[in-house]
């Protein structure tokens, strides 16, 4: 398997190149060549395997040569074996049609660390078949920090740098961020927003002064072992719900378009898919570009749902790749202009792919607080902000009754207790695995949102290639 970037001239890469780079080299996100094609015999053999077998089954052929089976499968029960439920991605049902797909049950309490468990993993195994070292840049507008490091947090040959906006992480957010003492741990808390965090992220993989030192790569869902892990959830839900013989759909909270891409590429490769619903807050330009076709960003709002705070989803880059025929040289000068003027419009082609299985809503404050009140009273569920942005859209469908919706749950309740208890009544509790989290000790620094700040500070800490 050999890996593309979507802007056409960075050099392709096998899985174990592509998931050390992080980021093409001419800034582009990798993309298989190919897409495999599982059929409904293999799709239907997936049904009652457990979590990390299943795993194995859906990731090996984006694997390549890069892992055997066997490696694949002792890396995926020992990322899979530290969630606290058996069933690692449980389904809820709500109602007749509702369902809801529990991602919340790894160590940092969200939907990452089904990801990032088993990257952690991938980066050591890759790591130690050579002598370089690892320098992690990431952005976070929320769970990416935490389930990152927790995952590399005390491993050899690797460094990373969190960078998260100053007080728009909610406070469970940044505690699991900042109360990791690692040596090799570094958390920083900038001015500005997730959109300038991101910018300064990709800004470093071009920047020849840095990488010239060290080997920077990422965790963040440009990297595209994470979306790869991400797509399994898609199959062990849609096999319990009837596929490969029954069509399923899923509303997705939405933020950097990662963990609905990983849903797309669930259904190139075979799954039933019927909708892909894109779930937005306030911050809506994901919603624009699906119904409007206008990718234009503007100020980002502070939400209650602060993950999805965002006005520029790095993955859409990939869908927008495959809908227009793959086109990486036309879609590296769609992308240079908006990275000049910020806005921009879809190509008809673009469009109509995207149509074909995405549809789009987007939910205010109040929206989001129905959502949670509805799923408390009529349910018995407790559900954080973010997914209560997905459910009201699941619950808005308009689709064939006889297609069940999954709504995924991205994260813990008691990631955002004021929010819930402010729609609710109830304040969710911490599970005792991290009760203690607010008596730790926290470890941060604060710079300001300049990109010659933030560089200046990875590469006094950093430690360089040999």
């Amino acid at each position: 398997m050999q890996y593309v970037s979507t802007r056409g001239s960075a050099p392709a890469l096998d899985f174990e190149g592509a998931t050390l780079a992080g980021l093409a080299s001419d800034g582009g996100l990798y993309v298989p060549s190919v897409w495999p094609r599982f059929g409904e015999e293999e799709i239907a053999a997936l049904a009652g395997l457990p979590y990390a077998e299943l795993a194995v089954k859906v990731m090996l052929p984006f694997v390549g040569s890069s892992l055997s089976e066997e490696q694949l499968l002792d890396l995926s029960r020992r990322a899979y074996g530290r969630f606290a439920h058996d069933a690692v991605t449980p389904l809820v049902q709500f109602d007749e049609r509702q369902w809801l797909l529990e991602l919340f049950h790894g160590p940092t309490l969200a939907f990452k660390d089904v990801a990032l468990q088993l990257l952690g993993r991938l980066f050591e195994e890759f790591l130690s078949r050579s002598d370089d070292r690892l320098t992690i840049v990431g952005a976070t507008s929320g769970d990416t920090g935490s389930a990152a490091i927790d995952a590399v947090a005390g491993r050899e040959r690797v460094d990373i740098f969190m960078l998260h906006p100053k007080g728009r992480v909610s406070d469970v957010q940044r505690r699991q961020m900042t109360t990791v003492l690692a040596p090799n741990v570094y958390n920083i808390a900038i001015e500005g927003s997730f959109d300038d965090a991101q910018a300064m992220v990709k800004r470093m993989f071009g920047d020849s002064a840095m990488t010239g030192r060290f080997h920077i790569s990422a965790v963040n869902s440009i990297n595209w072992a994470r979306l790869m892990a991400q797509v399994v959830y898609y199959f062990a839900a849609g096999v319990q719900l009837g596929a490969p013989y029954r069509k399923i759909a899923f509303s997705v909270p939405t933020g950097n378009f990662g963990d609905v891409f990983a849903g797309y590429v669930a259904a190139r490769v075979g799954l039933p898919i019927e909708r892909l619903i894109v779930a937005t807050n306030v911050n809506d330009i994901l919603h624009r570009a699906l119904s409007a076709g206008d990718y234009s960003a503007g100020t980002v709002t502070p939400t209650a749902a602060p993950s999805m705070d965002i006005q520029v989803s790095s993955n859409f880059e990939r869908l927008l790749f495959d809908c227009g025929g793959r086109d990486g040289a036309a879609l590296a000068a769609q992308m240079k202009g908006f990275d000049e003027s910020r806005a921009m419009r879809l190509t008809n082609a673009q469009r109509e792919g995207a149509s074909a299985l995405f549809s789009s809503a987007r939910a205010d404050a109040n929206d989001m607080a129905l959502a949670m009140r509805w799923a408390a009273e009529h349910c018995g569920e407790i559900i954080d902000p973010h997914t209560a942005i997905a459910l009201h859209a699941a619950r808005q469908a308009d689709l064939d009754p006889s297609i069940p919706i999954v709504t995924l749950a991205t994260a813990h309740p008691a990631k955002f207790p004021d929010a819930v208890e402010r729609a609710t009544g109830t304040r969710p509790a911490l599970p005792a695995r991290v009760g203690d989290l607010f008596e730790r000790e926290e470890r941060y620094v604060e710079l300001p949102g300049e990109y010659e700040a933030v560089a200046a500070y990875v590469a006094e800490h950093a430690t360089p290639n040999a």
